[in-house]
């Protein structure tokens, strides 16, 4: 189980005032989000490593993109593509950017469409939230984590898109299923679809 913290900021609000410490009472366990140009994933683990080094930073990779098989603990350190592409927008890379040069990358992990789908659609259902597919990828990839940590651990990470900027695909019955992540949407959340 997880819980979704009530307030959610951007990344350059997070390094000037630190309210994700205060958000968190001081407790942060680990910081995972997609990378895009790479600028907010690489500023906010360079502050956090600053402030202590045993915060895990992982970066979270959308299918096609490259980072995850270069970064990942588990990957094979090159470039190389995982998956054909996603549906997400703005993140995953084909190349390493000069924003994320020489940020620090504790593990980098692949988060499937199905997943980020999955979670776009609990987060609303359950929640509330109103999430677009990149922050559904970044919350999915946040569970991972904390499911990799022990117990009452805590992980952060960054909501960068709303849904109602993508609602006439994400939430089309005909559009998930033409992209084959139909079956992704829970049967209980197949009333929210058009």
């Amino acid at each position: 189980a997880y819980e979704i913290c009530a307030c959610l900021v951007g990344s350059e609000m997070c390094i000037r005032d630190r309210s994700t410490g205060n958000q968190t009472g001081g407790k942060l366990d680990a910081f995972t989000c997609a990378s895009g140009t790479g600028g907010t994933y690489a500023g906010v683990a360079l502050f956090l490593k600053q402030k202590r080094e045993s915060i895990r930073c992982v970066l979270a990779d959308p299918p096609g993109s490259v980072l995850a098989q270069r970064f990942g603990v588990n990957g094979s350190g090159k470039l190389e593509r995982t998956g054909d592409g996603s549906i997400t927008e703005g993140i995953g890379q084909g190349r390493i950017t000069a924003n994320l040069e020489g940020a620090p990358i504790d593990d980098a992990i692949t988060i499937p469409d199905e997943e980020s789908i999955g979670m776009l659609f609990d987060l609303f259902a359950s929640e509330g939230i109103f999430l677009g597919a990149s922050s559904a990828l970044n919350v999915a990839a946040a569970v991972r984590v904390a499911n990799e940590l022990p117990p009452n651990s805590t992980v952060v990470t960054v909501a960068c898109d709303g849904a109602y900027r993508y609602q006439s695909r994400l939430f089309s019955r005909a559009w998930l299923e033409s992209k084959g992540m139909l079956d992704a949407v829970r049967e209980e959340h197949r009333s929210l679809l058009i």
